[in-house]
């Protein structure tokens, strides 16, 4: 092997190909560290799970302080190459080191209020999943529990800054999962994701509480030109609704009103009002249930 020559032709395809090198810039959060915090901030929302721990009341404060002081330090180390990267060339390094330790500060006072949604979660997916036998069973086993776990703590950096490194947040997750779920989605308490798998929810996604989605249902955008990054381009899914297998929901102007079902494999572009039910047979129908009778369908 000519090793000179193969390292001249790299060398001169990085000279060539310059949008996918990173040379000379800041270092940038490592994948591998991140990955790190997310198993570790996993292990701080629900202790004794994930990891190979015997915890007692006489040493649980004293392995949670030490995970949390651990955490802390990786995660600011993290967020600081983020805002190295983020951030003006001329900005003082000490105030990005201060803003990183400020937010993952204010993160981690935060933990306590996110493990009551995730409470949450898990009641949601134990009364809505016969299957489940257990709360231990479904953080255990469960992987729409564990990308609902990652997704809230993702969400709390995106909406803090912290954008790159809550997208290889999810983006793990999504790889250990198969369930994808931008971290800018708002997503309401008692969510069930039900099997999981191919479920796919955008970035501008806003779901109420009380919602069950199963495997392969897509919540997404009309249209993905880019000059509509910033806008709400993903639809609204308000409280009580369950949407089934397959189905896939379009654009920002779209709302699934309140206590609603979308039936399997159906493809939505509108909105449909409260307590309607949507299937596929094979056209969409839709109709809105009086407020003393049980819904029912009429044809478009």
């Amino acid at each position: 092997m000519d090793t000179e020559q193969l390292t001249e032709d790299l060398l001169s395809s990085y000279s060539r190909e310059g949008g996918i090198n990173h040379l000379e810039g800041h270092t940038l959060p490592s994948r591998d560290a991140v990955i790190e915090i997310v198993r570790q901030v996993e292990a701080l929302l629900f202790p004794g799970f994930f990891r190979d721990e015997h915890l007692t009341r006489s040493n649980f404060r004293y392995l949670t302080g030490s995970r949390l002081v651990a955490v802390y330090e990786d995660l600011v180390a993290e967020v600081e190459k983020e805002l190295r990267f983020t951030s003006p060339p001329a900005t003082d390094r000490g105030e990005l080191r201060s803003q990183a330790c400020a937010t993952v500060e204010y993160l981690f006072q935060s933990l306590p209020s996110i493990r009551g949604v995730l409470s949450t979660d898990v009641t949601a997916l134990l009364e809505g999943d016969p299957a489940a036998r257990s709360r231990e069973e479904i953080i255990l086993s469960y992987p729409g529990m564990r990308a609902i776990a990652v997704h809230r703590v993702a969400h709390f950096l995106w909406t803090h800054d912290v954008q790159l490194i809550a997208r290889m947040m999810s983006e793990y997750i999504h790889s250990r999962t198969g369930i994808d779920i931008h971290p800018g989605a708002r997503i309401g308490q008692y969510f069930h994701i039900d099997h999981g798998t191919g479920v796919v929810i955008g970035e501008t996604t806003v779901i109420g509480e009380r919602v069950k989605i199963y495997q392969g249902v897509s919540l997404g955008a009309l249209s993905v030109k880019k000059g509509l990054t910033g806008q709400h381009r993903h639809p609204t899914i308000e409280d009580n609704v369950t949407i089934y297998a397959g189905a896939t929901i379009l654009g920002g102007e779209t709302v699934v009103g309140h206590d609603s079902v979308i039936g399997g494999n159906v493809w939505l572009l509108r909105s449909v009002p409260p307590r309607s039910v949507v299937t596929s047979e094979p056209r969409v129908n839709v109709r809105q249930a009086g407020e003393n009778e049980d819904p029912w369908h009429y044809v478009i």
